[in-house]
């Protein structure tokens, strides 16, 4: 970890950098041998006002956290409170966001690609209303990419389908037996 502690209006005193470096081991944790660069601050309002200002930079990732106290150590402790609270927040969007993107590309071990055969891919409902076979036809006309139409015959009351054959212009007509 890098550190870089800079006084301004205010000494920083050897007591400060150690307290300082302690502290900031409570940050080093989250980052497994990573290079952190650590710029503290600190500086005096007035008479009575302390303030310290964190910036940490890690692997792209910047957090800055800005605090005044009457004690500059309090103001220090805020702030690796808040950093730890924003590093935290960070690493469970990071985990949550691979998570969920491994698991859309998880590939099953063992379990090979195939395309399904033998079942149901596709469903059309429509309501079976009585109409005659001429009707049926020009719906099934209308129906573009469809091959069968199935319909309930005005005449006899029964289901019946209507299909256009292959390669002619001519229909076939499905009727039950009972």
């Amino acid at each position: 970890m890098n550190i870089t502690i800079t006084g301004k209006d205010l000494k920083a005193t050897d007591a400060i950098k150690e307290y300082a470096e302690k502290k900031l081991a409570r940050i080093e944790k989250y980052f497994a041998e990573e290079a952190i660069d650590v710029t503290v601050t600190i500086k005096k309002e007035n008479a009575t006002t302390e303030i310290a200002e964190i910036y940490v930079s890690v692997k792209g990732m910047s957090y800055k956290a800005v605090t005044e106290d009457k004690d500059l150590y309090a103001s220090i402790d805020k702030d690796i409170d808040i950093l730890e609270g924003q590093i935290r927040k960070t690493k469970a969007k990071r985990e949550k966001m691979q998570k969920d993107s491994s698991i859309k590309q998880m590939n099953f071990a063992g379990v090979e690609e195939s395309k399904i055969e033998d079942e149901v891919v596709k469903s059309i409902s429509y309501d079976l209303k009585p109409i005659s076979v001429e009707d049926a036809k020009i719906k099934l006309s209308e129906r573009k990419g469809n091959i069968f139409y199935t319909f309930v015959n005005v005449d006899t009351g029964k289901v019946n389908v209507i299909f256009k054959l292959k390669d002619s212009n001519n229909y076939g007509l499905v009727e039950p037996e009972v």
